[in-house]
């Protein structure tokens, strides 16, 4: 089967390695985006993908637009069997989806029809679902609305990151997409349209949505942490500044406690809960979420420094009693 593999990031690379190491399969060329600059030095670096097939001596084409005349002219004399596109990160318009017989087939991550856009393994976390999966579907004219061709199912972990849950459904899709591929040929796979009706959204992340709402309760919060790692990841403000946060959940009531010391625990508020030396645990630093919970706040960084504990955050602000996170 001549394919033409259509990716950028290192989500894509399993499949693009499985399909490479399977002899029923030809990959005639691949097309990712251009070279960018990226990190702190702004360097210009190779995608996972390009890295990828410059290893294995495989053609490597990065158009600025997709859309440009002289890549339809590159696919037609290509001829592909298939188009294989999983992250590519460009919208491909419907003139270039009839030049593969098999069409374009797309590793979306999600059990489609949920979370259709750009950022599925986000969302899903932060919207606290328990389970999800991969989904193997041909490209149509519309935003993640082709053909379900086939599905697998997977359980998120429930202290598990957006980056460490892609790369297990990153693993999980590359025999999916050989079992695809191997179907459709065969033509024992039956495409079936989606239930557009239970379609859910994921759009693209932007910085405002790693702001912390603490009036949110604090699982709510963690999902957040979780679900934005590593961009834009959870952040508040704290004298003026952004600072990042990492934390979980904490089972501990300071009603008490608060009430004792004169705070006014309101969202946002940080305490120190002192455990005692009998008990073996360190002291925590907590803070005050919506519904009275609290976040156990683990590591924390001010823009401009560099990543701390929880206690030396902490022991280097001399918190005042009517300090808290989210104030200007």
């Amino acid at each position: 089967m001549r394919v033409v593999f259509c990716g950028t990031p290192l989500f894509s690379v399993p499949t693009l390695k499985h399909l490479l190491a399977r002899p029923d399969f030809q990959i005639v060329a691949t097309i990712t985006q251009p070279d960018r600059p990226r990190g702190r030095g702004q360097e210009v670096s190779f995608s996972p993908v390009k890295e990828t097939a410059l290893a294995a001596g495989i053609p490597v084409h990065q158009p600025e637009k997709i859309r440009a005349p002289e890549v339809q002219e590159l696919l037609q004399k290509l001829a592909p069997d298939v188009i294989v596109i999983i992250a590519y990160g460009q919208i491909i318009p419907a003139r270039l989806l009839t030049i593969p017989k098999l069409g374009w087939v797309n590793l979306h991550a999600s059990l489609l029809p949920k979370y259709r856009g750009a950022a599925p393994i986000n969302w899903a976390i932060v919207n606290s679902e328990k389970k999800t999966g991969v989904t193997s579907m041909r490209i149509d004219a519309g935003m993640d609305t082709g053909e379900i061709l086939l599905q697998k199912e997977m359980e998120i972990g429930p202290a598990e990151t957006a980056p460490e849950l892609a790369a297990r459904m990153s693993e999980l899709g590359a025999p999916l997409m050989v079992e695809t591929l191997r179907g459709l040929a065969a033509g024992t796979i039956l495409p079936r349209p989606q239930a557009h009706e239970h379609a859910s959204s994921a759009p693209m992340l932007k910085k405002e949505d790693g702001r912390i709402d603490w009036s949110c309760p604090a699982h709510e919060i963690y999902n957040r942490i979780r679900g934005f790692a590593p961009w834009p990841g959870a952040y508040t403000s704290f004298r003026g500044q952004t600072c990042h946060i990492w934390g979980e959940p904490s089972s501990n009531d300071l009603g008490e406690q608060s009430a004792s010391q004169g705070r006014a625990m309101v969202p946002g508020s940080l305490v120190v809960q002192k455990n005692g030396q009998k008990s073996g645990q360190k002291n925590e630093v907590l803070v005050r979420c919506g519904g009275t919970t609290y976040l156990r706040l683990l590591s924390v960084k001010l823009e401009g420094r560099k990543h701390v504990s929880a206690a030396e955050f902490v022991n280097g602000a001399h918190l005042l009693t009517s300090e808290h996170f989210g104030e200007s």
